[in-house]
């Protein structure tokens, strides 16, 4: 691998755009970090639901949560949604909390993180968080306002930086083989184990898979938010780890210059830091 021509790769696709990126890659199989601005308080939205699934899977661990309890589906959990399915089918549908921590990962439906979110509080996802050494992490919403001006404030959103998403991921990766890394979560190497599994199982290829050969296994959760789109995942190459890419976009106009949505250039360009990174990291003999 050609550490430096990874690093200008990823530079040069950052410095292409005029809004802000902000990420940090890791090469699994060296070890080899490379970052922009992985230590800035950024907008996190829907990337914050990995360590809420973490925290609510530590308060089932802890026997204060049951993951078989039965949720109804009411009305009231579809007021103030913009994302997901639930929010179009019919109220009294009964599902499991482990089912509603699913459709938050999956589809992110705000109204099953809705339902998970109510059997938790904000002072324990965040202290959750700040315990286990996400201290860039701020949980300020149960679900953000749909009114947010693209310009918003910081604090009127939950914020969270590169650097301690990538830590999550990877304490969460490590726990599959590492009681030590499972008790950091404050969970069971088995809740660890689906954890995982539900990045797997994510249905949404937009950004980091977006330029990976069709069928690239990536355990990850992205966000839509009014600033910028942001995605966080492990990738997998040949059935083993490869990378971890934690990538947030922000300032993010709502047009470029050529009329193109803003939004859709910011996905691209996660995609390509994503692809310079499958490509790069290879060792020298296999590129």
């Amino acid at each position: 691998m050609n550490s430096g021509r990874a690093a200008e790769r990823l530079a040069a696709i950052c410095d292409a755009q005029p809004f802000v990126t902000r990420f940090l890659a890791r090469n699994l199989l060296t070890g080899e970090t490379y970052e922009r601005g992985a230590d800035e308080e950024t907008p996190s939205a829907s990337t914050r639901k990995t360590s809420i699934m973490m925290a609510a899977l530590k308060a089932a661990e802890d026997g204060r949560l049951d993951l078989d309890e039965k949720i109804t589906y009411e009305a009231r959990y579809a007021e103030e949604v913009a994302s997901g399915m639930f929010r179009y089918l019919t109220p009294g549908i009964v599902i499991s909390l482990r089912d509603a921590i699913t459709g938050m990962m999956v589809l992110s439906d705000n109204v099953c993180t809705k339902m998970v979110f109510e059997r938790l509080t904000l002072e324990e996802v965040d202290g959750y968080c700040k315990a286990i050494g996400m201290v860039g992490t701020h949980h300020r919403f149960l679900i953000p306002p749909l009114a947010l001006s693209p310009d918003h404030a910081l604090t009127s959103v939950t914020t969270t930086t590169a650097r301690d998403q990538a830590f999550l991921l990877q304490t969460i990766l490590d726990a599959q083989t590492s009681e030590e890394s499972a008790r950091v979560l404050g969970c069971s190497q088995a809740l660890c184990a689906y954890a995982l599994q539900t990045l797997k199982n994510q249905i949404l290829r937009y950004a980091i898979p977006s330029r990976l050969p069709f069928g690239a296994v990536v355990a990850h959760k992205g966000g839509t938010g009014k600033r910028g789109r942001m995605n966080c995942g492990i990738v997998y190459r040949d059935g083993k780890p490869f990378y971890i890419l934690c990538a947030f976009t922000d300032e993010v106009p709502q047009a470029m210059s050529d009329g193109t949505p803003g939004y859709t250039i910011s996905l691209e360009t996660i995609g390509r830091l994503s692809r310079a990174c499958w490509d790069e990291f290879q060792p020298n003999d296999q590129q």
